[in-house]
Parts: C-alpha cells; structure tokens; sequence
C-alpha cells in the first residue's frame, strides 16, 4: 500500500457509534453520574418522607410542607456536596499537572525516557516507543504525559459547577413525582400511587442510566428499584407506629 493510500484509509476511519472520540468520556460520566445519584436519591428520599408522614397523618398541608422541605434540603445537599467532592478531586488532579509541568521543565530527558518507558509497558518495541515518545512529546510534551503518567486530559479537566448543577436539576426533578403522587391521588389511594409511580420511575431511571453507561440494565434496574421499595416500607412502617402512638 503506497503513501496515498495509507492516508486515504485513515482520513476514511471513523469512530464506533456511541464511541465519541472528540469528547471528554470522564466529563461525560460526571455529568451522568451526578444526573444519576440526584434523581435517584430525589425519587427515593422524597418518597420516603412524604410516605412517612402520609402514614402517620392525613393532614394535606402536613404532608405537601414535608415534601417541599425534603426536596430543597436535599437539592442543595446535593449540589454543596457535589460541588466540594468534584473540586476536592479537581485540585488534586491540578497539583499533579503542576508536579508533572514542574519535572517536564526541570528534567526533559528523564521525563522522555519514562514516556518511552510507559510505551514499551504497553508492548511496544524500545524502538518504537522512543519514537512515539519524541513524537508526542514535540507536538504537545504535557498532554502527552499527563495522560500517559496521569491518565488526565490537562485541557478538559472535570467541573465542580457542572456535576453540582447536574445534581441539583435532576434532584428537584426526581422528587416533584413522589410529592404529586402522594398529594393527587383521594386519601385512601396516596400512598399505594405513590408506591407504584416511585418504583415505575426508579425503574425508567435506572434502565436509561444502564443503557447511556453501555451497563446491564436488568441489573440497574434491580438495584434501585429494590432499594426503592425498601426505603419507602420503613418510612411507611416509622409513620405507622409514628400514627398509632400519636407522636
């Protein structure tokens, strides 16, 4: 194959569907994981309260003021914490770039060997890996060893502000349907509707989370729809005994 060919071959290359080559996959999956643990934690905790508290009073106001105060608490919870892991974790993947910037300026040579080193781990030939090493390292030496050494993309570092919003968002959302579930339905109806929409919803949310991730979603599904039940069977239980003792 001549030189022409080769390169009219690799311009035709193109990535896998659902394999996006030009995007950052960890800012991909924080969004995903930060969209994922708020609805989840929104459906199940909301449902929790208002179920326990609709089960030990069939007091309206009671129960909507349960509601609105779990889901602001815990929107904001979720965002400040979201917020202070991902910075946390973002600092550190900062100082590490620094170190890393710091060894490239101070020890060049050491630091082409090390690439070169990573490269023939990977089971290049010795040969082969200097060439790849000096080849990175002239077109851009610190992305090049930060995600060789690091396994970090210096330009696309992961954004507290994004997981915190994303977190927030998909709380707020996630604990609206157990609030209307609980509050729509006659008295007698609120807490079994509210039971079937949580689970109804905790199963869609966890089979579109699977199927984004590329995971098994029987078992996504599994996971949180069980612990969905059970988190609603003990509040509804503490709301019981809550009512019948009339605390």
């Amino acid at each position: 194959m001549d030189d022409k060919s080769a390169g009219e071959t690799t311009d035709a290359v193109q990535p896998h569907p659902h394999e996006p080559h030009d995007e950052s996959l960890a800012s991909k999956l924080n969004w995903l994981r930060a969209g994922v643990l708020g609805a989840n934690d929104g459906i199940v905790s909301t449902a929790g309260l208002v179920v326990g508290v609709a089960a030990a009073s069939t007091d309206t106001n009671a129960i909507l003021t349960a509601g609105i105060a779990g889901l602001a608490a815990g929107a904001i919870s979720m965002a400040v914490g979201e917020y202070v892991s991902v910075s946390t974790q973002r600092d550190t993947e900062r100082a590490l770039l620094s170190k890393e910037k710091r060894e490239l300026a101070e020890e060049p040579e050491f630091e082409l060997a090390e690439l070169t080193q990573i490269y023939q781990a990977k089971g290049l030939t010795a040969e082969t890996a200097r060439q790849v090493a000096e080849e990175l390292t002239a077109h851009d030496a610190f992305a090049a060893h930060a995600e060789a050494e690091l396994g970090l993309n210096p330009h696309d570092l992961t954004n507290p502000w994004h997981a915190a919003l994303s977190s927030a968002v998909s709380f707020t959302l996630g604990a609206i349907l157990p609030i209307l579930a609980i509050l729509l339905p006659p008295t007698q109806w609120r807490i079994p509707v509210c039971f079937a929409a949580v689970l109804v919803a905790l199963a869609i949310t966890g089979s579109v989370s699977s199927r984004l991730g590329g995971a098994n979603p029987r078992r996504a599904v599994l996971r949180v729809v069980i612990g969905g039940a059970l988190a609603m069977a003990v509040t509804y239980g503490i709301g019981q005994l809550a009512g019948v003792s009339g605390i």
